[in-house]
C-alpha cells in the first residue's frame, strides 16, 4: 500500500525530480540555466495549473505534467530511440507547455473564486487579457531567445498536441521520431497517468 504524501512532501518530490531532470542537459547547460531561471523567477512555472478544467488543473499542475511527460518520454526513448539525445527530450519534455504560464505578471489561467463558501466547478479561467499565441507557439517564443533548440526540437515543441489540433494537419508524414516521442509522452502522461488526478 503506497503511502499518500502530505503537500510539502509532495512540493520537495516535484523539485527532487525537476533537480535530477535538469542535470542531465549537459552540452548546452549555461543557456539550460538561463531558460530555467527566466522560468522559474519571470514566470508561473513552478506554481500554474496544467489546464483550466482538466488533467491537474491545480497549482503545481503544469510542472507535474512536465515531469510525468519527462519521464515518460526517457523510458519511451531508452527503448525505442536511445539515440535520441537524453537532453533533448528533457529540454522539449520540461518546456512544451511552457506556453501555459501566459505571459510574465500575466498568468494564462486565472483561480476562479467560488461562492457561499463552495469551491467552483472549474477551478481556473483563460485570461484572455493578452495577445493570442498557442501554447506551443508561446513555449517557441519563450525558449528560443533564451536558448538554442535543433531543428527536432522545434518541430517536436511545436506540434506535440498531434491530431488534437487541426493546424497540425501540415506536418503530417513529416513528423520527426522525437516528436512522435513527444507526442505519445504527452498523451500517455495525460491520460494514463494523470487521468485520475
Amino acid at each position: 500500500m503506497a503511502l499518500k504524501l502530505n503537500e510539502e512532501e509532495f512540493i520537495i518530490t516535484l523539485l527532487e525530480r525537476y533537480s535530477y531532470l535538469k542535470s542531465l542537459v549537459t552540452e548546452r547547460k549555461a543557456e539550460f540555466e538561463k531558460l530555467c531561471e527566466f522560468a522559474e523567477t519571470k514566470t508561473e512555472y513552478l506554481t500554474a495549473p496544467a489546464s483550466s478544467r482538466f488533467h491537474l488543473c491545480n497549482e503545481g499542475g503544469l510542472l507535474e505534467h512536465s515531469l510525468n511527460v519527462a519521464e515518460t518520454m526517457l523510458k519511451m526513448k531508452n527503448t525505442l530511440c536511445p539515440e535520441i539525445s537524453d537532453e533533448s527530450c528533457v529540454v522539449t519534455a520540461l518546456f512544451h507547455d511552457l506556453g501555459k504560464v501566459g505571459m510574465p505578471d500575466n498568468p494564462m489561467y486565472v483561480k476562479n473564486i467560488g461562492k457561499n463558501g463552495k469551491e467552483p466547478s472549474i477551478p481556473y479561467s483563460c485570461n484572455n487579457n493578452m495577445t493570442y499565441m498557442s501554447v506551443p507557439l508561446r513555449s517557441l517564443y519563450f525558449i528560443l531567445p533564451l536558448f538554442p533548440l535543433t531543428p527536432e526540437e522545434t518541430q517536436a515543441i511545436m506540434y506535440h498536441d498531434g491530431q488534437y489540433v487541426d493546424d497540425n494537419k501540415s506536418v503530417a508524414t513529416k513528423e520527426c521520431p522525437l516528436l512522435f516521442l513527444l507526442q505519445y509522452a504527452d498523451t500517455w502522461s495525460t491520460f494514463v497517468i494523470e487521468k485520475d488526478k
